[in-house]
């Protein structure tokens, strides 16, 4: 039985490694990063676990506007209570869990988060190659994105609260 719960600082080394895992060295959320979401937005850290054992998470600040800027990997702030939009700044899941539907089941539990903090919807920003997985459950593509983070492509995609049903 896989198990939901915010994140907790005893959770670092596990999702570093998962991170490591899912992400280039470029890419990758660093510890910093990582200590600085766990402290600031736990609410909105969600983390996917089987028997002690994390199997993956999904984690991201609310922001004001539906597309992801680079300065949200550096530097974030603690979640408003209502309103924004639900940004998704980091979905993995550990090698030997993958196509188990975990990150489907992350994301419904971020869908779940929005509708009750009445938020706009989710935005996200992934490869092409994830464009489609993304569509599949609802997302629409709103085409490339500005963000250069880790010096790849990114396409910016958003879930409004309404097609979440």
């Amino acid at each position: 039985m896989i198990s939901l719960r915010n994140v907790q600082s005893t959770d670092l080394e596990q999702m570093l490694i998962i991170e490591n895992e899912g992400f280039s060295i470029e890419e990758a959320a660093t510890r910093e990063a990582m200590v600085g979401r766990i402290q600031l937005i736990p609410d909105t850290f969600i983390v996917a676990e089987k028997e002690g054992e994390i199997l993956g998470y999904i984690n991201g600040p609310i922001i004001n506007q539906p597309y992801i800027t680079d300065d949200l990997f550096e530097v974030i702030k603690k979640n408003p209570k209502r309103g924004g939009y639900q940004s998704i700044l980091g979905l993995a899941v550990s090698k030997q869990a993958r196509n188990q539907g975990i990150a489907k089941i992350l994301i419904e539990k971020m869908e779940e988060l929005v509708e009750e903090n009445e938020r706009e919807g989710i935005t996200l920003t992934c490869k092409q190659e994830l464009v489609s997985f993304y569509e599949k459950i609802k997302f629409v593509s709103h085409g490339m994105s500005e963000s250069k983070h880790g010096g790849v492509s990114w396409y910016n995609l958003v879930k409004l609260k309404e097609g979440m049903n």
